[in-house]
């Protein structure tokens, strides 16, 4: 096989001899390559408030201009679907260019895209923001995903996960600071000083990072399967276990947003939203305790399942998981009448939810190798969109129905058919592909 071109700055190729940057990236220490991941970390912190921290600006907008609070949520929807379907594109140029270039000038459009909300005078001004800000943050996470994969080959679960974790938990480190701004300074000055601050980090980082080596060493594990072929995305694209994946990413993602996007109005359903909640000496009501308890969790199973299929295999921590995520739903639906029970099995929900961010780029990267990994993970990546268009017809199948039964048993049902295709179909498809990789490299 050969070397790729690489080079130790991460952006044009042409900057360096092939076999001196290759040589000089292959000899990085064990130290070198968890720093890059804590970076990218880092830079998944920064870019998380742009989707978490959302929440926290909608009144205060809603109360200063007037809009309704629809309107106002077309942004957030504009910057889901930019932040999510331009990830293929962005990941192309990681590939191409180097993770550096792609993450400067991420950061830069995530600190424009909160500048501008915090002078957005009228409806069209904000959604060019949320457009900004979205084109940016899918930036970022599609490099900082992409680059981790390719560090670690031999810990593609945990690297995935870790670097998940930090856009699915780090609004926790900043949503107090500025809820207290908003408060005391008004939500433009949160827009401004957060939106430069956050981009300002992200942009400093980004000239800390470099390419991966082209690593020999894979995953020690006999579970973790690895192709020994580089797929282009036009070759994964015409892959049949891509669209298996592809299909089950969909039906994971949209099955746990069906019961958790509607959380606060199945607690008013049920009755117990305010109801106090006493765990281990914390009181809170219990919407309030299942919210915190989703922003803990779903930072932490990202890592976790990720680092249990580097042991155990995808396929097999996929079965577990979404079976787990089948099972407690449809027992929040029978027993999330009891507050307790309620923000427990909330819990579980979210726990068996987040690890899809860390399991199926890895799995994507194992079946269709490291060099355009960020592409072909970022063309998976857009699953999270199309999921993300079908979480409406739950309102719609609630209402029709006239309760929220039918979206749970669905919502189970997707789980435990996507628990299945896991072990029946992805992972026979995967070993007969991955045969067919090794016969030809």
């Amino acid at each position: 096989m050969t070397r790729p071109t690489t080079t130790i700055a991460g952006s044009s190729p042409a900057m360096y001899s092939q076999a001196a940057s290759y040589d000089a990236a292959a000899n990085r220490s064990q130290t070198y390559r968890w720093g890059q991941l804590l970076i990218g970390i880092v830079c998944m912190a920064m870019i998380a408030n742009l989707q978490y921290g959302w929440t926290l600006f909608v009144n205060p907008i809603a109360d200063k201009h007037g809009w309704s609070r629809a309107a106002i949520q077309v942004a957030f929807t504009i910057f889901v679907l930019t932040e999510t379907w331009l990830v293929p594109i962005e990941g192309y140029l990681v590939d191409r260019f180097g993770p550096r270039p792609v993450v400067l000038v991420g950061g830069v459009l995530c600190g424009l895209g909160w500048v501008l909300n915090s002078v957005a005078s009228s409806l069209p001004v904000l959604y060019i923001a949320a457009a900004i800000g979205g084109i940016g943050a899918g930036a970022v996470y599609g490099t900082c995903v992409g680059n981790a994969l390719k560090w670690f080959p031999d810990r593609r679960g945990l690297a995935a996960g870790m670097t998940a974790a930090g856009f699915g938990a780090g609004s926790a480190l900043t949503i107090v600071p500025i809820s207290a701004m908003i408060h005391s300074h008004g939500y433009e000055a949160a827009f401004l000083y957060f939106g430069i601050g956050q981009g300002l980090i992200v942009f400093l980082l980004a000239w800390a990072l470099t390419r991966a080596p082209n690593h020999a060493k894979a995953s020690n594990s006999r579970n973790v399967q690895q192709s020994r072929r580089d797929y282009a995305p036009s070759e994964v694209l015409r892959s049949p276990v891509f669209w298996v994946m592809y299909a089950m990413f969909v039906m994971v993602a949209a099955g746990g947003l069906m019961a958790t996007a509607q959380l606060a109005p199945i607690a008013k359903d049920f009755k117990i939203m305010d109801v106090p909640v006493n765990i281990m000496g914390l009181v809170l009501p219990a919407l309030t305790f299942a919210l915190a308890i989703d922003r803990v969790l779903n930072g932490l199973t990202r890592p976790f399942f990720g680092w249990v299929s580097d042991k155990i295999g995808r396929e097999q921590t996929m079965f577990i998981a979404f079976a787990l995520e089948s099972v407690g739903i449809l027992m929040l639906y029978h027993y999330g009448q009891n507050p307790i029970l309620f923000v427990v099995l909330t819990g579980i929900v979210f726990f068996a939810w987040g690890e899809i961010y860390s399991l199926f780029p890895s799995t994507c990267a194992d079946t269709f190798g490291s060099r355009y990994a960020a592409s072909n993970a970022g063309m998976l990546y857009t699953a999270k969109g199309t999921a993300a268009l079908l979480v409406p017809l739950s309102s719609v199948l609630a209402a029709a129905t006239g309760s929220w039964q039918a979206v749970f048993i669905v919502a189970s049902a997707v789980n435990a058919a996507a628990a299945l295709m896991a072990w029946f179909v992805l992972r026979p498809m995967r070993r007969k592909h991955i045969a067919q990789s090794q016969q030809h490299s």
